[in-house]
């Protein structure tokens, strides 16, 4: 997974970014063709603390005030439901990607047998 904005940072900067308060967001976006509809995710966006997710998700909102109406009768539904969730800042995600950032604990291997020299 491609998340738009940590290019160049170490997961630790990113796990003390998240302390900080910074968050992972997406957006929705509809695109309707007369009867078939889709609602699909945006990539992932790192928003720092202290900024405010609503101009990354711009794009993605124009392109479902465009095209996201047209497709009858789920159009209007996935543009409105699409539209909600952007003006309210994007989906956050941050715990989820935040577990995966944790640092992987080592477990001993139960197999492998320990031996002294003699």
């Amino acid at each position: 997974m491609k998340i738009q904005g940590i290019e160049g940072m170490s997961p630790d900067e990113i796990r003390f970014e998240v302390q900080r308060g910074a968050k992972f967001v997406f957006f929705y976006y509809a695109v309707s063709v007369l009867v078939m509809s889709f609602r699909r995710a945006s990539p992932v966006y790192f928003i720092p603390a202290g900024q405010k997710a609503h101009g990354k998700g711009l794009p993605w909102t124009l392109l479902t005030l465009v095209a996201g109406w047209w497709g009858i009768p789920w159009g209007p539904i996935y543009t409105v439901q699409s539209l909600v969730v952007n003006f309210k800042g994007g989906k956050d995600v941050t715990a989820e990607l935040s577990a995966r950032l944790q640092p992987a604990t080592t477990v001993p291997n139960p197999r492998r047998v320990q031996t002294t020299p003699v």
